[in-house]
């Protein structure tokens, strides 16, 4: 049987359809008929034009359809477009919360100016005792105060904001199943991580209340090494700080032209996904890191394997991308992989050739993440999606998501006015970035005191209205692969995995592969 169809599959497509989100602005593209100078002209104003340079004040500014750009109102671009005169504003953003509540309230001004009062005024009013209220350890007199301005600060920002979700769309897309899939560490691993902690002490810089470029720096150095430890390889070469006599411990021989997928969980876990997928299949797969490096180990891999893959990356121009991805979604295609720097290309690419996505390194901005793993799942998509989100087992990428966790919650609150949003994290807890605890299947399901779970097994199934957009806590919860409905995933557990959070986007519909 035949699916029904999405609007805009109905209607004639123009045939570059989400590319146009990243075309750069040339002046040759000016040279049009003059009823469609000013449209153009407004449209890439904002961002690929200097304001300064319009010859016409544009009857609508389209800040490219993302206004979560104008987040920060000390910015230029924010600031230039504030000071142009204008009947009507409308800002485009699914995600008007990606960090703090404070975004929110840019966004807010900027097409409602002095609603909210001034950012001191509403920080005081607003901020500090909704955030205070939402702290796990919160008192029961501060939660109140905290819903009580809750509900205040929706009631004023209703008169200015229209909310649609995911949701309308979801009848027309087949079923998502995403997968936050915990990695165990590997010996090398988890003695380089203990290693770094005790040498570099980056706990105590934070308990001196100092966050220095050097906290910074171990941040990254932590994420890079729950990737892989070829990404620190260097640093331990050079016995950087926090690495000295770090190169005894890597095997004998060990060399970085060759990647070895057993020194790393969770590209341990992913070598297995992908020779599931290849040889019990026809899926293709998108793999989204943070960093470069880490897709130069995906491209070793690949070549290793003998996959067919592309890669894109900040360094490729806009006409090729939009030309390797008509490419990779034709169903005749060979490339098995596309390899995505979640930088680069996280938003506005339709890849729907692949209908799985590994999604290698958390971000600190859980809208990021959105973004990447949105890639496969888009208008068009015929077959059941898998997002695999990995994480390195009781380390800082835990830490990550628990804070993306806090954002999102928040913005659940504020933003889509659920009720009995989860408080699941102190702010305490969530300092606690340095911390390694190798004890756990999954630090973030310690932190939940799961009541559907006994002795790390579920015994209770989530409510049946949840779905993937909910809380972890009413996703399925997974000490072993029994429990599982990806084939994939279940031939994949022994390699490394200790947990899995694993959720659907909506029911079986009929036609569906």
């Amino acid at each position: 049987q035949r699916r029904s169809r999405a609007p805009s599959q109905v209607a004639k497509r123009k045939q570059a359809d989400d590319s146009s989100e990243e075309e750069e602005w040339s002046p040759s593209q000016d040279k049009q008929t003059k009823g469609d100078s000013n449209s153009r002209e407004s449209y890439v104003a904002p961002f690929r034009k200097p304001l300064t340079q319009l010859t016409n004040p544009p009857l609508c500014v389209d800040s490219n359809q993302h206004g979560h750009r104008l987040k920060n109102s000390d910015n230029q671009t924010y600031q230039a477009l504030n000071a142009m005169s204008s009947q009507r504003r409308v800002l485009i953003s699914g995600t008007p919360i990606q960090n703090d509540l404070l975004e929110y309230f840019s966004l807010v001004h900027f097409v409602s100016a002095g609603i909210l009062g001034t950012a001191q005024e509403f920080k005081k009013r607003f901020e500090l005792p909704i955030l205070k209220g939402r702290d796990a350890d919160a008192s029961d007199k501060d939660r109140q105060a905290g819903e009580e301005k809750l509900k205040e600060l929706i009631s004023v920002v209703n008169r200015c904001l229209i909310r649609r979700t995911s949701d309308i769309l979801s009848k027309y897309l087949p079923v998502k199943i995403e997968q936050v899939v915990c990695c165990r560490l590997t010996p090398l691993q988890s003695e380089l991580y203990k290693r770094f902690l005790m040498q570099a002490k980056p706990v105590e810089t934070l308990q001196e209340g100092k966050i220095s470029v050097s906290s910074l720096s171990s941040i990254t150095t932590l994420k890079k090494l729950c990737n892989h430890p070829a990404l620190i390889y260097e640093k331990c070469m050079e016995g950087a700080e926090g690495f000295e006599g770090a190169l005894d411990i890597f095997p004998a021989g060990y060399s970085l032209k060759s990647v070895e997928p057993q020194l790393s969980g969770k590209m341990l876990v992913l070598d297995y996904i992908l020779a599931m997928t290849r040889s019990t299949t026809s899926d293709k797969v998108v793999l989204v890191s943070n960093y470069t490096q880490t897709l130069d180990l995906f491209e070793k891999l690949c070549r290793c394997r003998s996959y067919l893959y592309v890669r894109l990356d900040g360094t490729m121009s806009i006409k090729k991308r939009a030309k390797i991805v008509e490419r990779f979604n034709t169903p005749s295609n060979p490339e098995f992989i596309f390899m995505l720097s979640s930088k680069a290309g996280g938003c506005g690419l339709n890849l729907i050739g692949a209908n799985r996505l590994v999604m290698f390194d958390p971000d600190w901005n859980p809208a990021n993440d959105e973004q990447a793993m949105a890639r496969v799942w888009r208008d068009g998509q015929l077959k059941t999606c898998y997002i695999y989100r990995l994480l390195s087992t009781g380390t800082i990428e835990e830490k990550i998501l628990q804070r993306q966790a806090h954002k999102k919650a928040l913005s659940s609150c504020v933003v889509d006015e659920e009720q009995d949003v989860e408080r699941h994290f102190s702010l305490g807890e969530l300092r606690e970035l340095f911390l390694l605890n190798e004890e756990t299947t999954s630090d973030t399901h310690d932190k939940f005191k799961c009541r559907r779970c006994v002795n790390g097994r579920q015994v209770r199934a989530p409510p049946e209205d949840s779905d993937c957009t909910g809380d972890l806590s009413q996703w399925h919860h997974c000490s072993d692969k029994r429990g599982l409905r990806d084939r994939v995933l279940q031939a994949s557990w022994d390699a490394a995995v200790s947990f899995v959070f694993h959720q659907r986007s909506h029911d079986d519909q009929k036609g569906l592969v």
